[in-house]
């Protein structure tokens, strides 16, 4: 059997009348596409080493600077009722302007003259605050009334008990006179009675003195008597002075009793009037809520509640407004990993929607439609995106921001960093390193005059 497998093809059929053959076979067709594959990897090992541009880019929209320039929800704060609309969707409205007038939904305000009555209460309860305050002075001007007539009569007392206690001297002094008068006069008679025993004196002297010795004895017993009344004098006025304490402390205490019921009576009404007047003004300012005005200039984007007679709880938002007088700011979002890269104070590109652009990431000096960015802040904490948040103003050496650009609309930012060859970025790429580190100018020459201060 012949075999076959060792002998060549073109051997045995004839190749040339194939164009596909001949397509293959033609030599000048392979010299024309290695020319022009050796000029590519010509091309290709210059352009590895020409200069590229590192950078950072992120996707974000436009805000505002300040937090008080964004857009804003006007809630209510009280439960109503839509009764009238005074604005309309895309009206510029001034600060203070009436943007809806509700009524009340809630049964305690209902009243129309709840102001009026309420003013009322308060003006009673100041003519029972001052009734108050009468009494208490009456009763304080009594109490002193009181304590000096208390004063005044227990001075008179004690004049009287030191009468009787200088009456109850005297009459002491008196009593031992008469005493000695008495035994003076006893002496007497028994000299006398001597002697009439003996027949010198005669029955008459004797009689005269034993009279004489009665009427000392008399005398003693009345001076007794009258020093016993002199001490009851003492004593009654040292019962009147205990008198008098008791009697004016009863009347101060009743005094002070009724002067701290008016106090307790006052400090009620005091309180009771704070709280009314804490109600009246409550309901001054929640009256004045039944008018939503716009709180700052602004452009209404959008009515949220709709039509009259609409009811709505506390805290829902009404309207949408949009500040009139902002500065534009754009917000955007980057990775964790260049977020070192950023710095207060360094300058981005930025592209918006909408907006035509041609950018060249590693050839910025050949992109056209961008526009100058200056970083304002980097958030120290990640969002909810995962990425970081960072806020850009806009540049002002550069050209302005589009004046009808919109907050909400769309930004890709671009932060320009070192130029490094190709060949090496294409390497970062496909190793997923992060762009060179680097510190702001700024922060350099603070640290290079650190270290030249320190020498």
């Amino acid at each position: 059997m012949l075999d076959v497998s060792k002998e060549k093809l073109n051997e045995k059929v004839d190749l040339s009348q194939f164009k596909s053959m001949l397509f293959t076979f033609n030599k000048d067709r392979f010299l024309t596409f290695n020319k022009i594959m050796s000029v590519f990897g010509i091309v290709f090992l210059v352009v590895l080493f020409l200069p590229w541009t590192q950078n950072v880019q992120g996707n974000g929209f436009v805000t505002t600077l300040e937090p008080n320039q964004r857009p804003q929800s006007i809630e209510s704060a009280i439960s109503g009722r839509v009764e009238e609309w005074y604005v309309s969707e895309g009206q510029i409205v001034n600060k203070g302007d009436t943007i809806l007038h509700i009524s009340e939904v809630t049964d305690k305000f209902f009243d129309p003259n709840l102001l009026m009555r309420t003013e009322s209460q308060i003006t009673a309860k100041n003519f029972s605050l001052d009734s108050y305050t009468s009494k208490v002075n009456a009763l304080n001007f009594q109490i002193e009334a009181l304590k000096e007539e208390r004063k005044l009569k227990l001075e008179q007392s004690l004049n009287t008990l030191e009468q009787a206690r200088l009456q109850v001297q005297s009459d002491s002094i008196d009593l031992e006179a008469v005493k000695i008068q008495l035994i003076i006069a006893e002496r007497q008679f028994e000299r006398t009675e001597t002697l009439e025993d003996e027949g010198l004196k005669a029955v008459t002297d004797v009689e005269a003195k034993k009279l004489q010795l009665q009427n000392s004895q008399a005398k003693v017993i009345s001076q007794k008597n009258k020093l016993l009344s002199s001490k009851n004098q003492e004593i009654n006025a040292k019962i009147e002075i205990s008198s008098i304490k008791a009697s004016y402390q009863e009347k101060i205490s009743k005094a002070d009793s009724e002067k701290f019921t008016a106090l307790s009576g006052q400090y009620d009404t005091e309180a009771l009037m704070f709280t009314l007047e804490n109600e009246f003004t409550n309901y001054q300012v929640r009256s004045g809520m039944l008018y939503i005005t716009a709180p700052q200039d602004g452009f209404i984007n959008r009515a949220i509640q709709k039509g009259i007679g609409e009811t709505f709880s506390a805290g829902t938002k009404i309207v949408s407004i949009m500040p009139i007088n902002i500065e534009m700011a754009v917000e955007t979002f980057v990775n964790p990993i260049d977020l070192p890269l950023l710095h207060p104070g360094e300058n981005l590109r930025i592209i918006f929607d909408g907006w035509p652009a041609i950018f060249f990431s590693g050839w910025p000096n050949l992109s056209y439609g961008t526009y100058g960015g200056e970083v304002v802040a980097v958030e120290r904490t990640i969002s909810d995106n995962g990425k970081f948040r960072v806020l850009i103003k806009q540049n002002p050496d550069e050209q302005k921001w589009p004046e009808v650009i919109r907050a909400g609309s769309g930004a890709r930012t671009i932060a320009l960093l070192n130029n490094v060859p190709i060949w090496y970025e294409m390497w970062r790429q496909i190793n997923g390193f992060p762009p060179d580190y680097y510190q702001p100018q700024e922060s350099n020459n603070n640290s290079n005059k650190s270290q030249n201060t320190g020498k």
